[in-house]
């Protein structure tokens, strides 16, 4: 009779090891040099890279992440301080994709910045797609002195349409937090856990819509910009000041592309057409 190879220590070892997950952090500050915002300090770990198109009227940093996505139990921080009047506009190099997680494992994405009088910082990651049993929390939180300057958007797309995707059961809880002076600007919370396909049919969240976007434009000028961003939203998407220099906006769509249709316009309208490359590829 044959008999079976002996089983080793490292095989069983190996068979019940969890799955490595994916860990990085990313912290980078601006400083002024002859009138230009240039890198005054980066550190990169893990699975968190930076890239630096040339540029000479902005540093523009574009995120990475090289694990290829976020699952549950990955851990990723971002840290960044814009300094007084410098220009720091923030992109990632694609879609960011939140794939199905084991039990009881949840990803966790942090984001902190700190923009300083004067200066301006563009927040501009590409969409985070969700995928079916995906388990993601993120945070992000900036912080305004009084006469600092920010255009943010977080644009999250739940399953890919064209793929006939759809989120059946996932968890997802995001929170942006911006505060001007130390007082309280800007609140936005999301959580949605289960079949969030379903959640989002009814007629009170988003009518059925598979792709949202949230925004922030704070600058002098934001009240002037109003009835053109109304415009350019249409039907899918609203907006309102929440002081004279403060504009919130909201956009939902049945997928990424409609979505983008819609946005585009208004990102470039609120970055004065200099909107990262990399969300035209």
């Amino acid at each position: 009779m044959r008999q079976r190879p002996a089983i080793t220590k490292m095989q069983t070892h190996i068979a019940h090891t969890t799955p490595p997950r994916a860990r990085g952090q990313v912290a980078l500050s601006s400083k002024l040099v002859n009138g230009q915002s240039v890198l005054a300090d980066l550190h990169q770990s893990g699975a968190f890279k930076v890239l630096f198109p040339r540029g000479n009227d902005a540093l523009r940093p574009i995120l990475l992440n090289t694990a290829g996505g976020l699952t549950g139990g990955d851990r990723f921080a971002l840290d960044v301080h814009v300094a007084a009047g410098t220009h720091i506009s923030l992109t990632t190099q694609a879609a960011e994709r939140a794939y199905r997680a084991q039990p009881g494992e949840v990803g966790d994405v942090q984001t902190t910045a700190k923009v300083q009088d004067g200066g301006c910082l563009h927040w501009l990651p590409q969409e985070l797609i969700l995928y079916n049993g995906c388990a993601l929390e993120r945070q992000l939180r900036i912080d305004l002195s009084a006469t600092a300057r920010l255009l943010m958007v977080e644009p999250v797309v739940f399953g890919r349409a064209a793929m006939g995707e759809t989120v059946t059961a996932g968890h997802f809880k995001d929170r942006i937090e911006v505060t001007r002076a130390g007082c309280p600007l800007y609140r936005d919370a999301l959580r949605l856990k289960g079949d969030i396909a379903a959640k989002l049919a009814g007629p009170g969240t988003a009518q059925g819509a598979a792709a949202m976007a949230s925004g922030l434009y704070v600058a002098p000028n934001a009240e002037a910009m109003l009835d053109a961003v109304r415009q350019h939203l249409g039907d899918l998407g609203g907006a309102s000041l929440l002081q004279a220099d403060a504009l919130a906006l909201r956009l939902i769509a049945p997928d990424s592309h409609i979505l983008r249709q819609h946005l585009l316009p208004v990102l470039d309208l609120l970055s004065q057409s200099t909107l990262p490359v990399s969300w035209r590829l």
